[in-house]
């Protein structure tokens, strides 16, 4: 099983580029495995019939109880053929469907067999966390697949209609799932239905379930989306919403019921729903005109039928309840590709407009008559069997006392009569000859095309003597529920009995109705639509727009100010009401340790007054860095020497980046915005501080228990193998954490580029090595002979073709160099490359690793570019800083995932240890390589800036100045 659903994701992949060479013929492909699927489900039916379901389980996240659990009962079997059957025709009725030029046809075959596969996992599933995964992929594979012509507008609005529908309602069900396998301590499905607990929570998250199951079987009130996927391509239709994603919902509960039946509220819920759906659905198909919506508003119908047999909760029933799935796939799936049919040999689906198509297509006309007999109940059709099976369950309940079985019985019979009346429309709508419609001329038949619609339609016709056979292997469903004394089995023909009578009277009552339907349209037609449950949704999304624009106008002002303003007051409220709770106040409070943290603090405070008073930008960003800097100095007071290298570094390089801005703003605060509401900003200021200081009063005196922090240096020398506890957490113990950051950095850095660097992510800043550099800035800098000494002696090297040891040359204006700084920054630009190295292998056991030794090879870049500017900066680093962060990233990935394909969890590290000559012992962990992973990204983040902030404003700017130079001169 998992092999298979492997297979399936595996080629949904390669589709794609199959497609291209194979076009429609790939469906021949994405077939295949289906195909494959439903062989091997046919050959696990001794191990079903034999009540030993095959099961496969691979452990996956333990701690969430996520396991690849998958198991084949009875229901799964039937549901599994069902989903790889139906799937194998509809796929091999696409090649002949689309056309070798349809617009995204690889992206559409390699989503339909995603879906099958994802369908074909969800009715297999036995974890209930991985059933509701597949439950959501199957809800975003629809949303593809719905919406696969992308150019239409309805295509996309029914397409996201079906998206929010189903997937709000997953969301609910997925709250049910876990308060249902919290309380059994299971996530097994099969164990927790055995297990069936009681109580008012089980009862809540049984209702949470079924939220989800109705939204995704379209039952009132969710019945609207399916009606408009009719958007979507037929084959769509054919599968998705006959035989496949609409069955989930009705799957699901027919999975919980010998569970759950008889929670309160299941029966008068379900059955209230489902016969009120069959109804609707019924009620609603009278109207319709075009084929397709007739055959949608049936499934709801049908749907609806469903869900009444299912949820009933008695053994006659749930067999019943099987039959009739089996049988409504067969022909419904069957009647959507008749229309798929029609549609395309005459080019409309209009019943109006259609006229002696029966006589033209005699064989598409035959398969359509066979598939809605099998809807109506016809006899010696797989439908009249499940409907009669269906009538004598609900009749037995009845004889018993049952009122929901006499409501039952009643909803059945008018929905079945109306199911007669739509069937009967849609036969003559499609093939008989109307009086003043012109006989349409449909194209030649082609076999192929007919093969699918006629194995299904065939299928409904030739299953229904062999029921007796097939019921024995569904009753391997319904002897989960208690016997109620009633031995009934499935067969063709029972006899004169009730439920025949009744089916019978079905029959007639619908066809005399359908006969005087132009009367029965007409008093139809008088009849007001009390609750449009489309109309309601649409009502429901314009209103959440209009306060979503409002809100919005509100909020987002464009105010910094404004915002922050916003936030700090929320958490002003919150966090304050929760101190004002508060009854955990510490005895006493110890304000420092040292005279020295009392200094620095002043330091500090000194440095926030005056930034609050600053008038400039840079002094402000100074001011800022002091009070960084003095936070790096409590940190070394507390002996956490790495955390005060790290602060110093980016303390030093935050404040470059700040320079880097502020040299494309005014130099004085509030120059073109100035301050207001001070005293609404001091007072939001004043609160936060002194908020945030009894937060941490707070917090250090409710400690009750040892710190976890304690234990953290023996966890760092036993399972990290290095001394330094800080680099070891980083890099081991939380690994997660900070390649999770590493994410956030990659995609901070690419977002300030991308603002920088307008037409291209890639800027044109040189990249060549530092001898081409020179060599290039020397061409380009080569004075004529003009402005050559006039003392110049042939034979003397001429002072232009001198190697250049400093690149900034006569590239920067003489009041911005400083050939001393230049000089220094030269001197140590290797040296601190060298010292990032050391503190990068050096930081698993002393102070460094590779964040800090990141930030020191950034600051040396930095130094070079501060220096000389962007051709300096050219030269120390000749390449790519999108590549960089891409390499970076991929190693601290590949250190996390690598483990699991050796059988062990991710991010787990190994250790070496050997004597090599010269060096003596050397120690290595693997941990090292993702933090190699952490310096790349770093210094990829630090280029990124430089590049952008830097040199690529540099360059607009000495662009800017020519257009003024030459407009000037012109």
């Amino acid at each position: 099983m998992i092999v298979l659903l492997a297979a399936f994701a595996l080629v949904s992949l390669v589709i794609p580029a199959l497609t291209r060479r194979l076009h429609t013929r790939v469906f021949f492909v994405t077939a295949l495995i289906p195909a494959a699927a439903f062989i091997y489900t046919l050959l696990q039916t001794p191990a079903v019939l034999a009540d030993t379901p095959p099961t496969e389980s691979i452990p996956w996240i333990s701690q969430l109880n996520l396991d690849l659990s998958f198991r084949v009962d009875t229901l799964s079997w039937l549901l599994a053929l069902v989903v790889t059957g139906v799937g194998t025709l509809v796929m091999l009725y696409c090649i002949k469907y689309f056309a070798a030029s349809e617009e995204g046809l690889g992206r559409f075959a390699a989503v339909f067999l995603a879906f099958t596969g994802t369908m074909y996992g969800l009715v297999i599933a036995d974890n209930v966390y991985l059933l509701f995964i597949l439950w959501e992929a199957t809800t975003v594979f629809s949303f593809l697949l719905i919406g696969h012509n992308t150019g239409r507008l309805a295509s996309r609005i029914a397409a996201m209609q079906a998206l929010i529908v189903t997937t709000a309602g997953g969301l609910v069900m997925l709250v049910g799932l876990v308060m249902l396998a919290e309380r059994t301590g299971t996530a097994s499905l099969a164990r927790l239905i055995d297990l069936a607990p009681e109580g008012t929570a089980v009862t809540i998250a049984i209702m949470l379930i079924l939220v989800g199951a109705l939204s995704k079987s379209a039952i009132v009130p969710f019945q609207f989306w399916l009606p408009s996927a009719m958007a979507a391509p037929t084959p769509v239709s054919a599968y998705l919403h006959a035989a496949a994603m609409v069955q989930a919902g009705i799957y699901l509960i027919a999975r919980l019921a010998p569970g759950f039946a008889q929670t309160p509220g299941w029966q008068p819920l379900l059955l209230g729903l489902g016969v009120f759906t069959m109804l609707v659905g019924g009620w609603r198909a009278l109207t319709q005109v075009d084929l397709k919506l007739l055959l949608a508003y049936g499934t709801v119908s049908q749907l609806g039928f469903l869900l009444t047999v299912v949820s009933f909760g008695t053994r006659t029933a749930a067999l019943a309840g099987v039959a009739l799935l089996l049988a409504h796939a067969l022909f419904k799936a069957a009647l959507f590709l008749v229309v798929g049919l029609i549609d395309h040999r005459v080019g409309t689906r209009d019943l109006t407009k259609l006229s002696g198509l029966g006589r033209e297509a005699p064989f598409l006309t035959t398969i359509a008559v066979i598939a809605t007999a099998s809807m109506a109940g016809i006899p010696f059709t797989a439908g009249f069997v499940a409907k009669e099976s269906v009538l004598a369950s609900f009749i037995e309940s009845a004889s018993a006392g049952s009122a929901l079985g006499w409501i039952a019985i009643v909803g059945v019979a008018v929905g079945s009569t109306l199911t007669v009346v739509y069937s009967a429309r849609f036969v003559w709508g499609a093939f008989a000859s109307k009086n003043g419609v012109e006989t349409v001329r449909p194209l030649h038949e082609n076999v192929w095309f007919l093969s699918s619609p006629a194995i299904l339609a065939a299928s409904s016709l030739v299953l229904a003597p062999f029921f007796g056979t097939v019921g024995t292997v569904l009753e391997g469903y319904s002897t989960q529920f208690v016997s109620e004394g009633y031995d009934y089995s499935l067969k063709l023909w029972h006899g004169f009995d009730a439920a025949f009578f009744i089916s019978a009277a079905t029959l007639l009552i619908g066809l005399a109705l359908f006969w005087a339907r132009t009367q029965v349209f007409a008093l139809q037609s008088l009849v007001p639509a009390i609750v449009d449950s489309n109309k309601l949704y649409r009502s429901t999304l314009r209103t959440l727009d209009r306060v979503a624009l409002r809100v919005t106008a509100t909020t987002q002002r464009g105010s910094l100010p404004f915002y922050l303003t916003v936030i700090l007051l929320v958490m002003v409220g919150s966090v304050g009401s929760t101190l004002a709770l508060n009854r955990s106040w510490p005895d006493s409070i110890r304000l420092f340790d040292s005279a020295g943290q009392l200094a620095i603090g002043a330091v500090m405070i000194v440095a926030a007054l005056a930034l609050v008073a600053a008038k400039k930008r840079f002094q402000a960003a100074v001011l800022v860095g002091v009070v960084g800097y003095g936070m790096a100095a409590l940190f070394a007071f507390h002996g956490a020497p790495d955390i005060a290298l790290t602060q110093v570094l980016v303390e030093t390089v935050t404040l470059i980046a700040f320079v880097l801005v502020l040299r494309r703003l005014p130099a004085r605060l509030g120059k073109a915005h100035g301050s207001s509401r001070r005293v609404l900003r001091a007072a939001v200021g004043l609160s936060v501080g002194l908020l945030m200081g009894i937060v941490a009063i707070v917090a250090l005196g409710a400690r009750s228990a040892d710190p976890i922090s304690a234990s953290l240096p023996d966890l760092a020398y036993e399972i990290g193998h290095g001394r330094n506890v800080v680099n070891v957490v980083l890099v081991d113990i939380r690994g997660w954490d900070t390649l999770g950051e590493l994410s956030v950095i990659v995609a901070a850095a690419t977002g300030v580029a991308s603002l920088v660097f307008l037409r291209s992510r890639t800027d044109n800043l040189p990249r060549v090595s530092e001898a081409r550099a020179r060599g290039t800035i020397r061409a380009r800098l080569k004075p004529s002979r003009e402005i050559v000494s006039s003392e110049y002696v042939p034979g003397v090297q001429d002072p232009s073709t001198r190697n250049a040891w400093l690149l900034a040359g006569r590239k920067l204006a003489p009041e911005n160099r400083s050939i001393l700084l230049e000089v220094v920054i030269r001197l140590l630009f290797h040296p601190l490359i060298v010292l990032s190295l050391y503190l990068l292998f050096a930081g698993h056991n002393l102070p460094g690793g590779g964040f800090a030794a990141g930030l020191v090879a950034g600051l040396a870049l930095a130094g070079r570019y501060l220096a000389g500017g962007r051709y300096e900066l050219g030269a120390a680093a000749p390449f790519d800083a999108g590549r960089i962060l891409g390499v970076g990233l991929v190693l601290a990935a590949g250190t996390a995932t690598v483990p699991l394909l050796l059988g062990a969890d991710a991010l787990t590290s190994t250790f070496f240890e050997t004597t090599i000559p010269l060096l003596g012992h050397v120690e290595f962990s693997t941990s090292t390589i993702f933090d190699i992973g952490v310096y790349l990204v770093v210094i990829g983040m630090v280029l990124d800036v430089l590049r952008s902030l830097g040199a690529e404003i540099d360059r607009q700017r000495e662009e800017s100045s020519e257009s003024l130079e030459s407009g000037s001169t012109i």
